[in-house]
């Protein structure tokens, strides 16, 4: 008998007592193993992530997590070739291996940079500006996002058992929450496999990531109000899991990526004689066959202008004939076969179900001769092109989730949106034309049924990941049908699994909370200028306090002829004293800017090695000839970078004019040594 395929649970590998259910490679037919979770203490699992795994995530900050992160991608990726040729049996192609492994480590490297460049070296983040709550200051608002005590959840489908598993991990870790991953059964075993390299690495906290190999069971039922459930799957699962107690009454955020009638508009500004004609067509052929078109992004409906439609589907015909379908380690094969003989099953029922309102141009479903391979044993399916008739209904309604898409056709852009809009929501779209009206008017009508849009012409085309790839920095999920769930997207991804709160408090209760100098809080002004002291003695509210300098008019005289800038406020009396904000010559904005950092810079050699930027630049007061400014500095933020020897140091810049009043506010990023 095949291995049964052990979850690993509470701190342990578990294997059940159960025979288990058979699963097959999907291109010979032959055992690889067998899946069973039949007495296993899935709410010892929920108990371990709660009490082992989310306090040692929560003991570390978003960058030390973000490191871990780095660490284990790394690690992954020198095992790859190990993955690869497991992920065989699954059906998968070399490339599509490349999609799913390689996808899945570039994902989490992408969170980990994101997450060390965008979050603070702290567990709490602050969310927009503060709010001044009261008259004079002392009371404030300020929006923060801290981590759930809670578990994730990720229920996930065959087609990616590396990438759905990594892309879901990598966010809820640096959010601070552990996992427990149910796969799909068909593909678990390459699922087990990652995860036991991982547990082997010892790179992750105990509890960080748990397996469930088998059947769901009760899981649900041991989940409350901070725990969370990411499922990707069919419509019929996911409305099933809405039903559940646990959703409906005890609090558990369900995320849903169901199912996807993506489209590709082809515009009506395109003949065969432009680039963007062939860059349509390869993107289609290439969503249909990729994976074997078992991608929740991939082109189901092909909407082209009419003028154009009959010359289109015969090129996407012609391409698609040269696709070799059959055993993916053969390596004349450029698409290999479905999940199992169940989905080839389930995907010929979609065609026919499609071909009460469509035409087959190309294919035949039913065929189990003519590939590289036993295609009785084999889950082995032609590419299959319809073309839908006058009005189709079925290609709005039927998701085949296989190498399967419908040509359509439009007479007007408001048309070829009105059918876009007939798949009541999908994930992914795109829109093929070198006419920025076109591209307005297309985009604009299809946002809000599409989560991500992309717009392809000949000057993106080089750099274009393609229509059916989710990117880590950019949501994944969409409305209606596809789910109305949202995952990835940088860092959006990672505060999604976390609490938002408004926080109201005094200026120095909101610093002590947030880590972050706020002002209105307290300074500590030292004797010793802040920048002589390193990250290791710097403190958030150590603060510089400058002495005034009067701005002159030959001040202002010599910067308008030293850089160039000579707008009339600065060197035309008669026209600046008509100017109603100025009533006179002003001093340059840039010119108060640099002579404030006169003011408060340590000429001398010291921890401050570089400043690297400045944010949210405010000229709030004109300076005349001869008024004077000082600064105040603050330490507003200290970000240790966990990979270097220095970090990041913000600083609260506050420049006032002799009567005290604000003339600019701005924030000071420097890079500072860690010791000396």
């Amino acid at each position: 008998m095949t291995r049964l395929l052990e979850s690993y649970a509470a701190g342990r590998w578990y294997a059940a007592s159960a025979e288990g259910h058979p699963l097959l490679d999907a291109a010979t037919g032959e055992e690889v193993a067998r899946i069973s979770s039949a007495g296993l203490d899935l709410g010892a699992m929920a108990h371990h992530a709660r009490t082992v795994g989310g306090p040692a995530i929560r003991e570390l900050t978003f960058h030390e997590r973000a490191l871990l992160l780095k660490d284990l991608a790394t690690h992954l990726t020198g095992l790859k070739d190990e993955f690869y040729e497991l992920s065989l049996a699954t059906g998968a192609t070399r490339r599509d291996s490349m999609i799913d492994i390689d996808g899945g480590f570039g994902t989490m490297f992408s969170f980990s940079s994101k997450g060390r460049r965008e979050l603070p070296n702290d567990t709490v983040v602050c969310d927009g500006d503060l709010e001044q709550l009261g008259r004079t200051g002392v009371f404030l608002g300020q929006h923060v996002y801290t981590s759930r005590p809670g578990v994730a959840v990720q229920i996930n489908a065959f087609n990616f058992p590396v990438w759905g598993m990594l892309e879901k991990l990598a966010p809820a870790f640096i959010a601070g929450l552990p996992t427990i991953v149910k796969p799909a059964s068909q593909t678990a075993y390459l699922t087990e496999l990652v995860v036991r390299r991982i547990v082997e690495s010892g790179i992750l906290p105990e509890g960080s990531l748990q397996l469930l190999a088998g059947s769901a069971g009760d899981l649900l039922d041991h989940l409350g109000v901070q725990d969370s459930v990411a499922f990707t799957g069919s419509a019929h699962t996911a409305g099933i899991l809405r039903q559940h107690p646990s959703v409906l009454h005890g609090g558990v955020s369900l995320q849903v990526e169901a199912d996807s009638l993506n489209c590709s508009v082809l515009g009506p500004d395109i003949t065969s004689s432009d680039p963007e004609w062939d860059l349509f067509v390869k993107g289609v052929v290439t969503e249909m066959t990729a994976k074997a078109g078992q991608k929740c992004t991939a082109i189901r409906r092909v909407i082209v202008p009419a003028a154009v439609a009959d010359e289109m589907t015969d090129a996407i015909a012609a391409r698609l004939a040269g696709i070799t379908v059959g055993n993916p380690d053969d390596e004349s094969v450029r698409m290999g076969p479905l999940a199992s003989l169940g989905q080839r099953e389930e995907v010929r029922k979609a065609v026919e179900a499609l071909r009460a309102s469509s035409d087959v141009v190309l294919g035949d479903p039913a065929a189990t001769t003519g590939f590289a391979g036993d295609g009785e044993r084999g889950a082995f399916m032609a590419p299959v092109l319809l073309r839908a008739r006058a009005g189709a209904v079925e290609p709005h309604d039927v998701e085949p989730f296989g190498p399967v898409s419908t040509v359509m056709s439009y007479d007007s852009l408001d048309e070829a949106v009105a059918l876009a809009a007939r798949g009541k929501g999908s994930l992914a779209g795109s829109v093929v034309t070198h006419d920025p009206e076109v591209a307005r008017t297309l985009v604009l009508g299809l946002a809000p049924w599409h989560g991500r849009i992309l717009v392809l012409d000949r000057d993106d085309a080089p750099e274009s990941t393609g229509h059916g790839s989710p990117l880590p920095m950019l949501v994944h999920g969409g409305p209606g049908r596809a789910g109305g769930g949202e995952e990835l997207g940088g860092v959006r991804g990672v505060l999604h699994h976390m609490q938002r709160s408004a926080i109201q408090a005094s200026p120095d209760m909101l610093t002590a909370i947030t880590g972050r100098w706020t002002r209105g809080s307290q300074r500590h002004e030292t004797s010793e200028h802040p920048f002589r002291h390193s990250l290791a003695t710097l403190q958030v509210g150590d603060t510089i306090a400058s002495e005034p300098r009067v701005i002159s008019r030959a001040d202002i005289d010599h910067f308008s002829e030293f850089t160039g800038d000579t707008f009339y406020a600065h060197t035309d009396p008669e026209a600046a004293a008509q100017n109603p904000l100025f009533g006179g010559i002003v001093a340059h904005g840039y010119l108060i800017v640099s002579m404030a950092a006169g003011l408060f810079v340590d000429p001398a050699p010291g921890p401050v090695l570089a400043n690297f930027g400045v944010d949210n630049l405010r000229f709030l007061t004109p300076v005349k000839a001869d008024d004077s400014i000082r600064v105040t500095l603050t330490v507003k933020q200290i970000t240790p970078r966990s990979s270097a020897d220095y970090g990041e140091v913000r600083w609260d810049a506050l420049v006032t004019n002799q009567d005290d009043e604000p003339v600019a506010t701005y924030d000071v990023l420097t890079l500072v040594a860690k010791e000396g």
